[in-house]
């Protein structure tokens, strides 16, 4: 008998594990438990790409909402615009047509005397107050220069700083006597912003 058979057999060391070379078998259940393990990162990664792609395509859909109602929005806040400035241009134009027609019957009334002699020197305006209407106004001072009692239809024209003529109005004053003066106001038809000026247009004494 060989002595080689006889030796008792070898411990393990406590605390140590005997070192053992790794088997055909072990490693292939480790490749294949990798490969798991890969399949399975792969397909998370295409399901958490899947899930990006929507999410994506959720958000530009969310983005051509905001666009199409901010081009609403747009569109709207034109078009109330493009009214505004009709209704202003109508309010203008209805006041140029209103001061239009008022320095036409002004000019009118003074042209309508027959036989009147030209009598703006016998007229000084005062200064521009606002009446009780909130229509501008302003007190004329008629004397009479002449050697006889007149009649007076005097024309005011009311205009802003600039000049622009903006409204007129005809006022008459009854039988002033040779040497005596005599008061009247003279009021704007409507009411009139800004700084309103006055002058004495016209005037005749009959």
């Amino acid at each position: 008998m060989d002595r080689t058979d006889l030796r008792p057999p070898a411990r393990a060391v406590s605390g140590q594990r005997a070192n053992r070379p790794i088997s055909r078998r072990h490693r292939w259940a480790a490749g294949v438990l990798a490969a798991a393990v890969l399949g399975s990162a792969v397909l998370a990664g295409c399901s958490s790409g899947k899930s990006a792609s929507s999410s994506a395509s959720s958000a530009a859909g969310e983005a051509q909402k905001l666009a199409s109602a901010a081009a609403s929005a747009a569109s709207a806040l034109a078009s109330a615009a493009g009214g505004i400035a009709g209704g202003v241009g109508g309010v203008i134009a209805s006041a140029e047509a209103e001061a239009s027609s008022a320095i036409s019957a002004a000019s009118s009334a003074v042209a309508g005397i027959k036989g009147g002699l030209d009598a703006k020197g016998d007229v000084s305006a005062g200064a521009v107050t606002t009446g009780s209407d909130g229509k501008p106004e302003v007190r004329l001072t008629v004397t009479n220069h002449g050697q006889q009692s007149y009649r007076y239809v005097i024309q005011v024209n009311f205009t802003d700083a600039g000049g622009k003529l903006l409204d007129a109005t005809a006022v008459t004053v009854d039988d002033v006597a040779p040497g005596r003066s005599a008061e009247v106001v003279a009021n704007a038809n409507r009411s009139l912003g800004g700084t309103v000026k006055v002058e004495v247009a016209n005037a005749v004494r009959y």
